[in-house]
């Protein structure tokens, strides 16, 4: 018989659960569908973010600058070092530790919140009396019904056409996260946020790094400045970038040798251990069954949903990354709430305009709004300010100097339209700035606020007074 539920959450990504907790703590009965699972078979909520994405990343690039800090940095604080050593074994033990302790921790706010979980593939079984039914394939097979659904199957990583990855040579993001050993030669296909962070980690820890990039410019989603900087800074590490190139034939034999032509039009060959391919991600809609229901689907895959998340199907819902909008997790986490929300007949709120996006790089780059090249683009009059980590005295006692924060400000409103950081933890200053953003804020509102001294947070100051041209340590 079928267990009765008021929504059905089919994924336990970022989006997946938060939306199941949300809706738990509105008083709806409901149910959380995931495969993911361990290498022995048990649950492992969380998607790609908690798996094989954010989380065991984060803990990877904590450890290869631990190594590279050790290496390179300690000297200057006093500290010898001698005979150090990578145990990359040790590495990934505490990576998988990282990722299980997430794992953990979203089943038990699952329990906590009386959201009923099942493990295993969850499939539109077809629609009965105003509800829909959703059929479990696991250890057994159940099947659920609801008067709401929310789709929440996330991703997967694209592979390049008649390149399949096998994740011994040819590696997607689990294959680069899982490497038992540092490769000499690492080739990454891909500047974007995977395989420049995969790119930071092997190559502190000792592997010479090639990144290819089809497109133009490096880091075109960023701000030209920051892309501008960050690609001097990679440089200088060692962080070997290639971008406007056309990859051509891959072949794998004794190594994978890579034929592409760079942005000259010459023809070249990449020999390296291991090749890393981030070219994007594709929405996960395989085996959802949504064509037997007729859930639309748009030219690129996506599910359809209009700005509240709705899909074409009466009471079904999709959110996170395979809909619309930015593949980020955070972005997920945000419309699994709105959506709870609605379907309790509550408001529910996401701005695009005002999600962060973050590459955890050394240095950080993290921005929030327009970027320069788009508010000109916009026919915009605007302000900037600038103020590099180079004057910042809590940047230098970290001896982290690299970098700085901008702002971008309407010309007459003196409104925020933008701030780009790249430098020492941007990724916990950008948090300043999307709060201003949310408010409404100005340049001078920011510049107004009394920042704790040292911090590098006195940067966020200084970059909003100088739209005004009052910068005060520069």
């Amino acid at each position: 018989m079928s267990q009765q539920f008021d929504v059905v959450v089919i994924g336990a990504g970022p989006g997946g659960y938060i939306a199941a907790i949300r809706a738990a703590q509105l008083g709806m009965q409901v149910a959380c569908i995931d495969e993911w699972k361990t290498a022995d078979g048990k649950p492992a909520p969380g998607g790609t973010c908690t798996n094989v994405g954010c989380i065991p990343s984060k803990a990877l690039l904590q450890s290869s600058e631990n190594y590279d800090h050790a290496a390179h940095a300690f000297a200057d604080h006093g500290i010898k070092v001698s005979g150090l050593s990578m145990d990359v074994g040790q590495m990934l033990k505490r990576k998988d530790k990282v990722v299980k302790q997430n794992n953990d921790g979203i089943l038990y706010l699952l329990k906590k919140n009386k959201v009923a979980f099942f493990h295993g593939k969850g499939a539109f079984a077809g629609g009965v009396a105003g509800a829909w039914q959703v059929r479990v394939s696991g250890k057994t097979e159940e099947v659920l019904t609801a008067k709401h659904v929310i789709v929440a199957t996330g991703s997967s990583p694209r592979a390049l056409p008649g390149t399949p990855f096998d994740n011994q040579r040819i590696l997607d993001n689990a294959g680069a996260l899982a490497m038992t050993a540092v490769p000499k030669r690492l080739g990454v296909i891909g500047a974007g946020v995977i395989g420049l962070e995969m790119g930071s980690v092997w190559r502190r820890l000792g592997a010479t790094v090639t990144v290819l990039e089809a497109l133009p410019a490096f880091l075109g989603a960023a701000d030209d400045a920051v892309a501008k900087e960050a690609q001097k800074v990679f440089a200088k590490q060692g962080l070997a970038i290639s971008t406007g190139v056309k990859v051509g034939a891959i072949k794998t034999a004794k190594d994978v040798s890579v034929d592409y032509t760079d942005s000259s039009g010459k023809a070249q060959t990449l020999n390296v251990d291991k090749l890393i391919v981030s070219i994007g991600r594709v929405p996960h809609t395989e085996g959802l069954n949504a064509a037997a229901v007729g859930l639309k689907l748009d030219e690129r895959g996506f599910v359809a949903v209009d700005d509240h998340c709705k899909t074409n199907l009466a009471n079904v819902w999709a959110v996170g990354d395979v809909v619309r909008g930015p593949m980020l997790a955070h972005k997920a986490e945000e419309e699994g709430v709105a959506v709870a929300q609605r379907i309790a007949g509550k408001y529910g709120h996401v701005d695009f305009n005002t999600v962060p996006w973050v590459i955890y790089t050394s240095p950080e780059i993290a921005w929030v709004g327009k970027t320069e090249q788009q508010v000109k683009a916009a026919g915009i009059e605007y302000r900037t300010g600038s103020f590099p980590f180079m004057a910042n005295g809590r940047a230098r006692a970290l001896g982290d100097t690299t970098g700085f924060v901008k702002f971008i400000a309407d010309k007459h409103s003196d409104r925020i339209l933008g701030v780009h950081i790249i430098g020492p933890m941007a990724s916990e200053l950008i948090a300043e700035a999307v709060v201003a953003m949310e408010f409404g804020a100005s340049s001078e509102d920011i510049a107004m606020i009394c920042h704790a001294h040292p911090s590098l947070s006195e940067a966020m100051k200084e970059a909003a007074l100088a739209v005004d041209g009052r910068t005060l340590n520069l």
